[in-house]
């Protein structure tokens, strides 16, 4: 029987968490509320090709991410360690986020480049990801990994929040008494030229690069003394993979949660992903606009994640994630049953007034109803995943499993973004294209009443 590892300090544990405050912004301000929007917008041009467009940059780092995530867990388990390669991941995602900078305006050569900048820097962010999530075993005991789990959730969300804020400052200073008007951005930054859609990009490195320090300096390698070179790892971990892969029949209940888990978290993934594109394109929202509704849906994301945790160490892994992915698909529905002239779907109102305040429309007014409801779903959701995960691997093959766990929270991740681009393409319709989340968030929650949580034996 595998001994139960010591748990690290609740220093180590902290730091652990504090991970996700530091690659939060990434995917907050840049894959979802700023950066996305201004990509498909602006850089593009036009919202259904705009929204095409991006759709590749998430499918494309989807197939990636794929492919390399099962092996490279395998390595992290045959090698030992795993802080090494989370240091060159995150490498990755600083140099994508960097080169963001060179987005401008009205240069239409600069979409592959800056499509291939996002992609690399996704696939840094989400490899970093598995191999954080596979320390979770080993640094804190079983009946507290919900609660650390959906903590590390509720950390980035936090981070999420204040990087909005930061934005909306720079973009708004004197709504925060920074300056005696709004006319012009702060630092000097040029408006016209998009200055600071485009400087999230480096800004997101920076903050990564000063907040991922102390998991690095506090918690502990959970991968153990096995130091293989860096050729052995990979052959070894390449055998124990296929290994894997030829036992999964032995991990049937395990399997089952991971496909699952591929198909609800895809169509979550899209969701959040496609969703600031969509209302941006929907109503014509601004960056200061988008960003006060990242703030909000934030803030309650914030609490989802953090009660979310508990409500996973209370009633169960499992029973906490059918009651989010439910959540999900009610939001995801109501979203998608907005346009510029119904709500609902079926429900007409006025047009939308040029000169209305701040969420001003009853259309806005009903989207942002659905967007709440997602923002507090979506923590519990994404938190008690990685714990049901950590629950049902045997430990000594946690590295596999995660990796495994990322392999189906992507394997079909560039299926929904790619049924997104080319539905919204071939129908002309943003509206169209993102109903297809539904399919994917509907399949996951079938599929997952037939999990047991219990761990699986090796």
């Amino acid at each position: 029987m595998t001994e139960t590892p010591r748990e690290a300090s609740k220093l180590g544990q902290f730091s652990w968490a504090l991970f996700d405050w530091a690659n939060q912004p990434f995917f907050t301000i840049i894959t979802t509320f700023i950066f996305a929007p201004y990509f498909a917008n602006v850089l593009v041009g036009d919202p259904v090709q705009g929204q095409s467009a991006w759709a590749f940059t998430q499918s494309a780092s989807g197939i990636l991410i794929a492919v390399l995530s099962p092996f490279l867990g395998a390595m992290a388990d045959a090698g030992g360690r795993r802080k090494p390669y989370i240091f060159f991941f995150q490498v990755l995602v600083a140099l994508g986020c960097a080169g963001l900078w060179f987005a401008y305006p009205g240069r239409p050569d600069l979409i592959l480049p800056i499509s291939w900048a996002v992609i690399l820097a996704t696939i840094g962010a989400e490899m970093s990801i598995v191999f954080n999530n596979s320390q979770l075993p080993g640094i804190v005991a079983p009946e507290r990994m919900g609660r650390l789990s959906g903590f590390g959730w509720g950390m980035g969300y936090c981070g999420g929040l204040v990087s909005l804020f930061l934005v909306l400052a720079v973009s708004m200073p004197a709504m925060f008494g920074l300056a005696a008007s709004n006319d012009a951005p702060l630092f000097g930054l040029d408006a016209k030229s998009f200055e600071l859609e485009r400087l999230v990009g480096p800004a997101s490195a920076l903050w990564l690069a000063l907040f991922v320090i102390p998991m690095f300096l506090f918690t502990p390698d959970s991968g153990g003394a096995r130091r293989l070179p860096l050729l052995a790892a990979a052959k070894q971990g390449g055998a124990a993979l296929l290994a894997t892969v030829r036992k999964l029949g032995n991990f049937r209940n395990a399997f089952t949660y991971l496909i699952a888990f591929m198909l609800y978290n895809d169509g979550l993934a899209a969701i959040i992903a496609f969703g600031g594109v969509y209302a941006a394109a929907t109503f014509g929202w601004s960056t200061v606009t988008l960003g006060i509704f990242g703030i909000i849906l934030t803030v309650f994301a914030i609490p989802g994640a953090f009660l979310g945790g508990r409500l996973d160490d209370w009633i169960g892994s499992k029973r906490t994630v059918q009651l989010a992915i439910a959540g999900v698909i009610v939001a995801t529905a109501g979203i998608v049953g907005v346009t510029a002239d119904r709500v609902l779907y079926v429900i007409p109102v006025d047009p939308i007034s040029p000169t209305r305040g701040l969420f001003g429309s009853v259309q806005e007014q009903t989207l942002m109803g659905f967007a709440l409801l997602l923002g507090f779903c979506m923590g519990p959701m994404q938190a008690a995943s990685r714990t049901l995960i950590g629950r049902l691997a045997p430990r000594e093959m946690a590295g596999e499993f995660f990796g495994l766990f990322a392999l189906s929270g992507r394997a079909t991740a560039w299926m929904a973004p790619l049924a997104i681009g080319i539905v919204t393409a071939a129908s002309g319709s943003t509206r169209i294209g993102m109903a297809c989340v539904l399919v994917f968030l509907v399949l996951g929650f079938a599929l997952l009443w037939r999990v047991r949580e219990e761990r699986a034996q090796p």
